[in-house]
């Protein structure tokens, strides 16, 4: 049974910086695409940053550049770096991992204001 847990939200300001953490158990997480979505109310969840198995990465268009994903295999945990935040990364935040399905977390919100 997947379990993911997430960790790292909060208020940034715009220009500032936040790193997502999340820890997973009950898998063979070296297997597994890792990745991080986001939602904000009436919107679809979408997904902001993956990473492979094989270290492979993609991104969202709007914070390439700004986003950096990461996995440690040894420690079954994916982060996510976010920096230059901008008011409209606010969002729930939710990690992930897939195989033949999509398993997530259960969030944590990230808050860009001044």
């Amino acid at each position: 049974q997947v379990h993911l847990v997430e960790s790292g939200g909060g208020l940034a300001q715009p220009g500032g910086s936040l790193r997502l953490s999340c820890a997973a158990s009950g898998i063979i997480f070296s297997s597994y695409y890792m990745g991080w979505y986001r939602q904000t109310a009436g919107k679809p969840r979408e997904l902001v940053a993956g990473v492979g198995s094989d270290g492979s990465t993609n991104y969202l268009g709007s914070v390439k550049g700004r986003f950096t994903i990461s996995r440690d295999n040894a420690k079954n945990t994916v982060d996510l770096q976010m920096n230059s935040l901008q008011p409209e990364d606010t969002a729930v935040y939710y990690c992930s991992a897939q195989r033949l399905m999509v398993t997530f977390g259960q969030g944590t919100q990230v808050t860009v204001s001044s």
